[in-house]
């Protein structure tokens, strides 16, 4: 289901696009690949006095991390094609090597603000990170072997991690019944 029609007419002004791909690797790793790009639909002056135009990248990054199968990082590289500050902001790639260590599902989001923070990262790069879970676990799923759960008694991760999976929701009541623990009742959103 797409968006409804926007309620006025409007010029398009900017767009980030944020793709994210996943490989298995042959040696028992897995990589996980994601770029950012941001572009202007207007031309406009550059610091240095030239002229950034439309269509062209502010900012075209990458970073690759390597992750095991327990989600650890053991290999990160970050790279930059645009940067508007082109050598400054690319100077800050190596540092993206100290996502190394850190594990995805473990403390992850806080982790990268405590070490890629305000002038120790770039702010792009860093948010570019915080897809990263999500994507690994999307990538694992029905890749791992089975986790022994100690006879039922490890509740699945994924359970009250959204409103769709609420152990107090039909969607744990009908496919992860062991979990269900109460009567679901019917919610309202409102936006206005």
């Amino acid at each position: 289901m797409s968006l409804p029609p926007a309620a006025a007419s409007r010029r398009a002004l900017h767009r980030r696009t944020i793709q994210v791909e996943s490989y298995e690797r042959e040696d028992g790793f897995w990589d996980l690949e994601a770029r950012l790009t941001d572009i202007k639909h207007y031309d406009f002056g550059r610091s240095d006095g030239s002229t950034h135009h439309s269509g062209r990248p502010v900012h075209d990054m990458s970073l690759r991390i390597t992750i095991d199968a327990d989600f650890s990082i053991v290999a990160a590289c970050a790279t930059y094609d645009d940067a508007p500050y082109d050598h400054h902001c690319k100077s800050i790639e190596p540092a993206y090597a100290g996502l190394v260590g850190l594990n995805l599902l473990k403390g992850f989001r806080q982790q990268v603000r405590a070490r890629f923070g305000r002038d120790a990262g770039c702010t792009h790069m860093s948010e570019l990170t915080a897809v990263l879970p999500t994507v690994a676990i999307q990538t694992m799923t029905y890749r791992r072997p089975p986790q022994d759960d100690q006879g039922g008694t490890i509740k699945p991760f994924q359970l009250d991690g959204c409103h769709a999976l609420s152990t107090q929701g039909e969607v744990v009541r009908q496919y992860y019944p062991r979990w269900y623990v109460g009567h679901e009742t019917p919610t309202t959103v409102s936006f206005s």
